[in-house]
């Protein structure tokens, strides 16, 4: 089972992920791009209108590369972040107008985001809930910013409810569900969704 946990930042889905683990040891951990190259790599990665194709692209190709390791259903892994969060995050900066990140560069990158999700079994969206409001932290590495976490999040919305961008595979398309509610409440939800892909793979 290959899922891939979705969402704008601060809103617990490293969170989700590692509870995941901690649960399934089992599955393999794939890490967040910026973590993987920024913080832990050879590349200095900006956010918010400071973020560049060069930022974005190589986040996106390194998080379409690692999907493309697990070829069959039946490898265990989870993702932190899913190559659609590239889209989501590239408009941001698009709508800024303040680097040479443009709505044609978003819409460039949608070919590579469609073709890369027939590899995933389920695309868990954490979107941001006025019900359970989630804090933000000043861990040193994302910004501390509830506009830009906002302007981030309406955009999945629009992705995951309104289909923008057509992102979505025609066939093998990866089962979406949305995790909401408190830390367990979202983490007893994965297990249905892996149980509804299986049976609607049956």
């Amino acid at each position: 089972m290959r899922i891939a946990v979705s969402g704008s930042h601060s809103l617990g889905k490293s969170t989700i992920v590692n509870d995941w683990i901690a649960l399934h040891p089992e599955f393999t951990r794939e890490e967040e791009p910026y973590r993987a190259l920024g913080l832990h790599g050879p590349y200095e990665i900006l956010f918010r209108d400071a973020s560049t194709k060069l930022h974005n692209g190589i986040q996106l190709y390194y998080n379409i590369s690692r999907v493309h390791r697990y070829a069959k259903s039946s490898d265990e892994v989870i993702f932190d972040r899913a190559p659609i969060d590239y889209l989501a995050y590239s408009q941001y900066t698009a709508n800024k107008r303040t680097t040479d990140i443009d709505d044609a560069f978003v819409e460039s990158m949608v070919p590579s985001v469609r073709e890369s999700l027939d590899r995933l079994d389920i695309l868990a969206f954490v979107p941001k809930s006025a019900e359970w409001p989630v804090e933000m932290e000043s861990d040193g590495i994302r910004p501390i910013d509830h506009a830009y976490r906002d302007e981030v999040d309406a955009i999945f919305k629009q992705i995951y409810r309104e289909g923008r961008y057509g992102a979505m595979p025609e066939g093998n398309r990866p089962h979406v569900v949305e995790l909401s509610g408190p830390r367990q409440q979202r983490l007893e939800q994965l297990p249905a969704a892996v149980e509804a892909r299986t049976a609607n793979r049956g």
